[in-house]
C-alpha cells in the first residue's frame, strides 16, 4: 500500500472521526442553551417578540425529497413546547400564536447558503389570532424584519392537527373563532380536520361548521384543498363544498354554493354587492373565481333557485375594478309572482317588511311606499345584467308576457332602460331612470302603451267579444328618496285613450279596480255597459295631477272626470258629472264625488243636482283644447272609423269655449283640493 493510500484512507477516518464527534456532540448537546440564540433569530426576521418557554431539542431524520449523494445526508429536525409570537404593537393582545408544540425539519445543505429550507412546520394544539387594524394595510400577518440579516427563509407547508384560529378586523366589524379538531376517521375525500365557528361578521350574527384538509402548501400551487362548509350569517345561510387550489395564494376557488335568505339585500354587508329587497330566496349554482390572479374575479354559473314563489336561474360575473367593481350577467324567469315584486319598491306587509329588518313603519292610511332608497350603496358597484321574464300572474295569470329589460347601475345610476312587456296583446316599453348622485333622488320615466286589447286585458267570463284597444303615453318626473317621496313632487303628463269594448262592476271587481267597481255599479248597476271611448289627457305638477280632459263615452251617457288627486297627500278630490244620451238608465242620476285617501276613497253622490242631459255637445267641447294631443293615440289604435276617431274628429273643429259650461257643472259640489 502506498503512501498517498494511507494519506487518503487516514483522512477519511479522520473526517468520519470529526462528523460522530460532531453527531455525538448533537446529540448530547443540550439545545436550550440555544433558545436564546434561537429567539433573537426569529425576533430580528420577523419583528415580533418570539420566545420558546418549554424544552428545545433536535433529532436527525432521513431525508425529504432529495436524491442522489444528498438522500444519505440527514436532516435535523427541531421540537420546541410551549412557543409563543408576539402581536404586532398596534394590536390589543399581546400574542398573535402560541403552539403546544412546534416541530420542522430543516435542509443541511441550505444552511451552507444562508438558506433556511423547511419542508413542512407542524403545528400542535395551536391558537391562532389573525388581526386587521382601522387602516385597510394593517394587519398583524405582514412582518417587518428588524434588521437585514442575509438568510432566507422558505416555508414550503404547514400542518396542524387541531387549536384555535380567531380573526378580528375592527374596520368591517368581524370577530370570529373556529374551533379546529382531527377528525375521527379519515375521509376519502381528502377531509381530515373538522371545525366549528361561531362569532360576528360585519356586525352579524354568525356561526357555522365544516370540514377540510390539514395541510396548506405555500409551494404547490397546484394542490387542491378541500373545503365543505356550512355558515348562518344574521338570517342568510351558506353551504359550500369545494376545493380552493394554491390555497395560500387562492389561485382558483371552485365551489357548489347554495345560499338562503330574508332577503337578498342582506348580501350587501356579506359581500359588499348592490342587489334589490326581495322575498326570500334560495339558489344553488357552482361558485369560480381567481383572486390571487391579478384582475380575476367570480362567477356565479348556471344557478338556479326561487324568489319568494318565484323561480329563479340565470349566471352572474364579479370583476374588481377601480373606480368601482362590476356585476354583469344574465337573469330569467319563466313565471314571475307580483307579489315577489313589492319588496322591490317597499309595497310587501307590514309582517314581511319585520322579516326583512326594515325599521320605517308604512302608516296605515298611505298608499304609496315610504320605505326609503338605499341610494349610499349606488355607487360602490356598477351593473349590467338582462333580465327576461316569461310571464306575470298574480292570483291567476295576468294578461302579461316576456317581459325583457336591461338593469344598470353606473357611477350612481340606476335605469331600467328598456323594459319591453308583452301585455294583453300589445306592447309595453318603459324607461325609468334614477339619479343618486344629487339628494334627494332624481327620478324620470316615460312609457307608452299600444295596442292593449280589452278583450285581452279584462279575461273574465262576462267580457263580450270587442276589438277596443287602450293606448296610452306617460311621462313623469319628480325627486325623493323613496316612491312617496318621488310621486309626492312629481311633474308630467298622461293621455291615455281607450275605444270599442265592454265594461261592468264585475269586470272591475275581478282585476282589482275596487273605486271603478263603485263608480260603474252607481251609474249603471252590474249590466254591461258598452264602451265607444274614454279619453283622458292629466297634468300633473308639484304633485297634484289635474285632469286636462276626461271624457267617457259609453252606448247610454257621457262621464266627465274633473277635479285632482294630490299625490303628496294622497287624498282624491274628482267629480263625475254624468250626460244622459236619452236612453234609460238604471242608477244615472246626480254626479259622484270620489273624495278621501287613495287607500280607502269614499264614492258619494249629489242628489241635489241632475244629471247632464246635453247630447255629446259637452264632450265635444272638453276635449276640444287637447284634440290636436290626443289624436295620435287614435291613429295608433282602431283608427278614425272608431268611436274615438269619430269623436275626437269632431272635437278638433269645436272653440275652446264650449268646455266652459262644463267646468262650472264640475266645479258646483267640488271638494276644495290642494293649490301647492
Amino acid at each position: 500500500m502506498s503512501r498517498a493510500t494511507h494519506i487518503a484512507i487516514g483522512c477519511f477516518i479522520g473526517v468520519l472521526a470529526v462528523l460522530a464527534i460532531a453527531v455525538a456532540l448533537l446529540l448530547s448537546y443540550d439545545w436550550n442553551h440555544a433558545k436564546p440564540w434561537i429567539t433573537t433569530q426569529v425576533s430580528d426576521v420577523t419583528g415580533r417578540a418570539f420566545a420558546v418557554n418549554g424544552d428545545l431539542s433536535l433529532t436527525w431524520q432521513a431525508t425529504q425529497g432529495d436524491s442522489g449523494w444528498r438522500a444519505w445526508i440527514p436532516w435535523p429536525r427541531l421540537t420546541a413546547d410551549d412557543v409563543t409570537l408576539g402581536n404586532a404593537e398596534w394590536a390589543k393582545e399581546p400574542w398573535m400564536a402560541h403552539a403546544d408544540k412546534v416541530t420542522l425539519s430543516i435542509s443541511p445543505l441550505g444552511l451552507l447558503r444562508q438558506h433556511v429550507i423547511v419542508p413542512v412546520l407542524a403545528l400542535h394544539n395551536v391558537d391562532v389570532l389573525l388581526e386587521r387594524g382601522h387602516e385597510p394595510a394593517q394587519n398583524n400577518w405582514t412582518f417587518t424584519p428588524r434588521k437585514r440579516s442575509g438568510w432566507k427563509f422558505n416555508l414550503q407547508r404547514v400542518s396542524f392537527n387541531k387549536g384555535s384560529v380567531r380573526f378580528v378586523d375592527a374596520l368591517r366589524h368581524t370577530d370570529m373563532k373556529a374551533e379546529v379538531d382531527t377528525l375521527g376517521s379519515r375521509s376519502n375525500e381528502g377531509y381530515l380536520l373538522g371545525w366549528r365557528m361561531a362569532g360576528s361578521f360585519r356586525g352579524e350574527e354568525a356561526s357555522g361548521d365544516g370540514r377540510s384538509g390539514s395541510v396548506l402548501s405555500f409551494k404547490s400551487q397546484d394542490l387542491q384543498y378541500p373545503l365543505e362548509l356550512s355558515l348562518r350569517l344574521g338570517q342568510t345561510r351558506i353551504d359550500a363544498k369545494g376545493t380552493l387550489t394554491g390555497p395560500m395564494k387562492t389561485q382558483e376557488v371552485d365551489l357548489l354554493l347554495k345560499i338562503s335568505g330574508i332577503s337578498m339585500a342582506h348580501l350587501y354587508p356579506l359581500f359588499d354587492m348592490v342587489l334589490p329587497e326581495t322575498r326570500p330566496f334560495s339558489t344553488e349554482g357552482r361558485l369560480r373565481g381567481s383572486p390571487g390572479v391579478p384582475g380575476g374575479g367570480w362567477s356565479y354559473e348556471d344557478f338556479k333557485g326561487k324568489v319568494g314563489i318565484s323561480d329563479m336561474a340565470g349566471s352572474l360575473r364579479f370583476t374588481p375594478g377601480d373606480p368601482r367593481p362590476r356585476l354583469e350577467g344574465t337573469l330569467t324567469s319563466d313565471v314571475l309572482n307580483v307579489s315577489d315584486l313589492s319588496p322591490l319598491i317597499g309595497a310587501d306587509s307590514m309582517a314581511s317588511k319585520k322579516e326583512r329588518g326594515v325599521r320605517v313603519v308604512q302608516p296605515k292610511n298611505r298608499l304609496l311606499p315610504v320605505e326609503p332608497f338605499k341610494a349610499e350603496r349606488w355607487n360602490s358597484i356598477d351593473t349590467d345584467v338582462q333580465f327576461t321574464v316569461g310571464k306575470m300572474v298574480r292570483k291567476n295569470e295576468l294578461p302579461i308576457d316576456h317581459i325583457v329589460t336591461r338593469i344598470r347601475l353606473d357611477g350612481g345610476v340606476l335605469s331600467l332602460a328598456p323594459v319591453r312587456f308583452g301585455i294583453a296583446g300589445g306592447t309595453m316599453v318603459a324607461n325609468l331612470r334614477l339619479d343618486a348622485r344629487v339628494k334627494p333622488v332624481k327620478g324620470e320615466l316615460k312609457m307608452t302603451a299600444r295596442h292593449l286589447k280589452l278583450q285581452n286585458l279584462f279575461r273574465v267570463p262576462d267580457t263580450q267579444a270587442s276589438t277596443g284597444e287602450i293606448n296610452g303615453d306617460v311621462v313623469l318626473h319628480g325627486s325623493g328618496n323613496s316612491i312617496a317621496d318621488l310621486f309626492a313632487s312629481s311633474g308630467g303628463e298622461v293621455r291615455l285613450v281607450a275605444s270599442e269594448g265592454t265594461v261592468s262592476k264585475l269586470v272591475l271587481d275581478q282585476i282589482g279596480l275596487n273605486v271603478g267597481d263603485i263608480v260603474v255599479s252607481r251609474l249603471f248597476g252590474d249590466e254591461q255597459v258598452k264602451l265607444h271611448c274614454a279619453v283622458a289627457a292629466l297634468r300633473i305638477e308639484k304633485g297634484v295631477m289635474r285632469p286636462k280632459a276626461f271624457v267617457v263615452d259609453t252606448e247610454t251617457a257621457n262621464i266627465y272626470v274633473s277635479g285632482s288627486i294630490d299625490l303628496a297627500k294622497e287624498q282624491l278630490a274628482l267629480t263625475l258629472q254624468p250626460e244622459s244620451k236619452g236612453v234609460r238608465l238604471i242608477s244615472l242620476g246626480a254626479p259622484l264625488y270620489v273624495t278621501g285617501p287613495l287607500i280607502n276613497p269614499k264614492v258619494e253622490a249629489d242628489k241635489g243636482v241632475l244629471a247632464l242631459r246635453a247630447g255629446s255637445a259637452l264632450a265635444l267641447g272638453v276635449l276640444a283644447p287637447f284634440a290636436a294631443a290626443l289624436i295620435p293615440l287614435i291613429h295608433v289604435g282602431p283608427g278614425e272609423n272608431s268611436g274615438c276617431g269619430a269623436l275626437m274628429a269632431k272635437a278638433a273643429e269645436q272653440p275652446d269655449a264650449k268646455a266652459t259650461k262644463t267646468k262650472k257643472t264640475a266645479k258646483r259640489r267640488m271638494p276644495e283640493t290642494s293649490g301647492r
